[in-house]
């Protein structure tokens, strides 16, 4: 199934939403949640729609040992499961498929067999748009940064609601957090603020939706084995603007001249708005690196649009110390600032942990096969890092870049082993990066896992 075929299944969905469910009444209606997942996105799906009173099928290719945890959050509703794989017999009966973002839609013959049978597909993250109230939404996306920024905007932002100066402010999407839950009590004069991941706004293209105020941060080679191409994941990026309306506004980084070719592409140059960091608030932001003052400019740009005023914004800046896995400071060790950047899974979130230090940088990459080039950021490394140690399904091509560009680089034979290299190659004044450019799949479960396990391992030295 291409791309455009995707779409129209997505879109056929929404019809039959609007036609057969506008007042939400799922009512013994056959649902299959097709990828339940550790993130919530599909266990909030589940618990949303047997609130709305449907008969939920959950399927996923994990077996329920594997979901353990997810599934212990779904004690005592009444769901099928069918786990450890997808039998197209369970599609039998069934009025509508919601599909994680995660599943390559194109690539799954159960997804092929529910389009053969004209069945409806949608999303929990298009199951809310559909059905979200508030007038007034903040959308964010790009390859780096975007959970940062996301969260920074939703720190100043709440500053100012619990100030009076704004309405009540909602946090969600690919952050981590499922908003369907709170749909009834949501009103149109709230705030809603989301995290848009490619996959994500890959399906909301058939809502032909996109939020009035946007924040791309960037755009580099990323999820290649799911996009096939730079193009095409751009391409699911820019739903983010493609559909704004007129009054809307896209704010980009100064400097990401790329990002807004492609903004002004799909039809959104007029709203374009180049940001940069006011350097009046430089005393009040914590985090460390140039890339946190660019996540800054977007956050203070989207406040001021709002109408927050500066002091506010200030107040909202220094409450937010960071995101976990996402350039954490650990511990301090014998002398060694130790840090925990397990969420960067592309090179260009590396390159950005990378100059965001002016200490020696002992720097752990590697990990799951995304099929991303690495040796623009193995040359990177190779000029900047003092060591570079390489472990997992990417660590051999690391390690052949990386020395082949005239860098220091150490493969180790697992990640324990690679915690230990990088402590026995630090001295005082080092710091110590887990940053591993890859996702985690060939090793962890998720990036959490792998941060959680880095976090076990320094404060155990």
């Amino acid at each position: 199934m291409a791309a455009a075929a995707s779409a129209v299944t997505m879109a056929r969905s929404d019809e039959w939403n609007r036609e057969m469910n506008g007042i939400m009444n799922y009512s013994g209606r056959r649902v299959v949640v097709m990828g339940l997942g550790h993130f919530g996105g599909g266990i909030a799906v589940t618990r949303w729609l047997v609130e709305q009173g449907a008969q939920v099928t959950i399927t996923d290719s994990k077996s329920a040992a594997d979901l353990a945890e997810s599934l212990s959050r779904l004690d005592g509703l009444p769901v099928r499961q069918r786990l450890g794989g997808h039998d197209p017999a369970d599609l039998d009966g069934c009025e509508l498929l919601v599909v994680s973002p995660a599943v390559p839609k194109d690539k799954s013959e159960f997804v092929r067999e529910a389009v053969r049978r004209g069945i409806p597909l949608s999303s929990e993250m298009n199951l809310f748009i559909e059905r979200c109230p508030a007038k007034r939404v903040v959308g964010i996306t790009g390859s780096a940064g975007k959970s940062t920024t996301t969260a920074m905007i939703g720190s100043i932002l709440t500053t100012a609601s619990e100030a009076g100066a704004l309405p009540r402010v909602w946090l969600g999407g690919n952050i981590g957090h499922s908003l369907l839950g709170d749909l009834q009590t949501m009103s149109s004069e709230d705030l809603v603020v989301l995290e848009l991941s490619s996959f994500q706004l890959e399906d909301l293209g058939a809502l032909r939706w996109s939020p009035p105020i946007a924040v791309i941060t960037n755009i580099q080679p990323n999820h290649l084995d799911r996009h096939g191409t730079l193009e095409a994941y751009a391409d699911a990026k820019m739903n983010l603007v493609r559909y704004q309306s007129a009054d809307g506004v896209v704010f980009v980084h100064e400097g990401e001249d790329e990002v807004a070719r492609r903004v002004t592409a799909v039809g959104a140059g007029a709203r374009l708005r180049r940001v940069t960091f006011p350097q009046e608030f430089a005393s009040h932001l914590r985090l460390p690196g140039r890339h946190n003052r660019d996540n800054a400019a977007a956050a203070i740009a989207v406040a001021r649009a709002l109408g927050v005023a500066d002091e506010l914004i200030k107040r909202g800046i220094e409450a937010f110390t960071g995101l976990p896995h996402r350039l954490e400071f650990v511990a301090e060790r014998d002398g060694v600032r130790y840090y925990n950047d397990s969420k960067s899974t592309t090179p260009e979130s590396t390159r950005i942990a990378l100059e965001a230090f002016d200490e020696p940088v002992v720097m752990l990459v590697g990990g799951y096969d995304k099929k991303i080039p690495l040796d623009g950021i193995s040359r990177q490394l190779a000029a900047r890092a003092k060591l570079t140690i390489c472990y997992g399904q990417t660590g051999p091509a690391f390690h052949r870049e990386i020395t082949a560009a005239g860098g220091r680089a150490e493969r180790a034979d697992s990640f324990e082993d690679a915690v230990a290299k990088a402590r026995a190659a630090a001295v005082p004044g080092d710091v110590v990066v887990l940053s591993p450019a890859c996702a985690s799949y060939d090793m962890f479960s998720n990036y959490e896992e792998r941060g959680a396990l880095f976090r076990q391992y320094v404060q155990a030295g």
